[in-house]
């Protein structure tokens, strides 16, 4: 799939996230959606089923998630009838503890292979066995300093497509649209691979 990245978001400028979705699915013959089910997903999981109901929903579940979280994914999907896809890691939560003696933090040199086998690898394999041709995801640019370098659409070093139909949203953004639609919400939220929310786990430095 060929996309001018420039020309794309010029002419996306200022337009709202339902026109940048409706865009990217008239691009797309195999468009998927991507969740960790962090706080406020359930905004681009509605949003996105609105105009493609039966779009694949990829969610990588690294097996460290809180309890909140599954009830919080389970409630999601229930809710909005979604097509999910799991991928998981292929070592388990369990064994991996007594290999690396828990969550290695992040100055330790394992960090970087337990990020490799509970994030980038299950997700590397999901985009090569589903074969996505664009995939929207829930960034948005005040999340992180990295972030405010990306645009609406950019590409994955294997040529995906990526559409950030949310990029330029904020949180009271976010939070309104929750209320408008009667969406669910969890904080109750963990990331293995970052130490803090401003740190960037990989997925969108390495793709």
């Amino acid at each position: 799939m060929s996309i001018d990245l420039a020309a794309a978001n010029a002419a996306l400028e200022g337009k709202t996230p339902q026109e940048i979705i409706q865009w990217g699915l008239e691009q797309a013959k195999k468009p998927l959606v991507t969740t960790n089910f962090r706080p406020y997903e359930a905004v681009i999981l509605h949003m996105v089923t609105q105009l493609k109901p039966d779009i694949q929903v990829l969610w990588v579940d690294s097996g460290y998630n809180t309890s909140a979280t599954y009830r919080f994914a389970e409630k999601v999907i229930q809710d909005l009838n979604l097509n999910v896809v799991t991928y998981i890691p292929q070592m388990t939560a369990a064994r991996r503890n007594v290999l690396m003696k828990g969550i290695p933090e992040v100055n330790d040199p394992l960090h970087e292979e337990f990020t490799r086998q509970v994030k980038l690898e299950p997700f590397q394999r999901a985009l090569a066995e589903l074969g996505p041709d664009l995939w929207f995801n829930a960034i948005r640019k005040d999340q992180t300093e990295f972030r405010q370098s990306l645009d609406v659409v950019t590409a994955s070093k294997d040529g995906v497509i990526k559409v950030a139909p949310l990029f330029n949203w904020n949180e009271a953004q976010m939070e309104a649209y929750l209320d408008q639609y009667g969406l669910p919400n969890e904080h109750d939220y963990f990331d293995p691979t970052k130490a803090l929310e401003t740190r960037e786990c990989g997925l969108h430095t390495q793709l």
